[in-house]
């Protein structure tokens, strides 16, 4: 959105920023090397093969060898699990340096997060400070926040595109 509009042209790609062959090769502190995966969107390497749930479970899987679901692996981690810390250490290092580089070529002032992950505060929490810390642009309140269309928000936006994509 821009000036209150939403902003699209032919296609209704504009903002899918995961699909796009950008995800870092090494990632976490210290850095451990990332296969390339692939993408439903038929690209290999794409940010979105590990940035949402599914992505967090086979990143666990990888590094681990050990299948968990991404629910398990956020609470493994806020109860101080050391493997499931470097699982969130790896995604949060692989999700926010491509968000940092939207931010700094769009100049967003909010990232909304839907899907599951958006549930849990603390990986919200986490992304945002690792956002920030890469933007040239400094907020003092966060930028990384938790979407607040919870119902169907691919829908109302195919509505609002139908309606010339102006917002009240």
């Amino acid at each position: 959105m821009v000036d209150g509009k939403l902003i699209n042209t032919d296609g209704g790609f504009a903002g899918e920023w995961g699909h796009a062959p950008a995800l870092a090769s090494a990632a976490g502190h210290p850095p451990i090397a990332i296969p390339i995966f692939d993408c439903g969107c038929g690209q290999r390497g794409c940010v979105d093969t590990v940035g949402g749930a599914r992505g967090l479970e086979r990143l666990h899987a990888t590094v681990h060898d050990k299948s968990l679901s991404s629910h398990e692996v956020i609470e493994a981690w806020q109860n101080g699990d050391e493997e499931a810390a470097r699982t969130i250490d790896i995604f949060v290092d692989l999700v926010s340096s491509p968000l940092a580089l939207v931010v700094n070529i769009t100049g967003a002032t909010i990232i909304p997060v839907g899907g599951g992950l958006s549930n849990s505060e603390a990986l919200l929490a986490e992304i945002d400070g690792t956002v920030r810390g890469r933007i040239l642009r400094q907020f003092d309140r966060p930028l990384v926040v938790r979407g607040e269309c919870r119902l169907e928000p691919g829908l109302i936006g195919a509505a609002l595109l139908g309606f010339g994509g102006k917002v009240a």
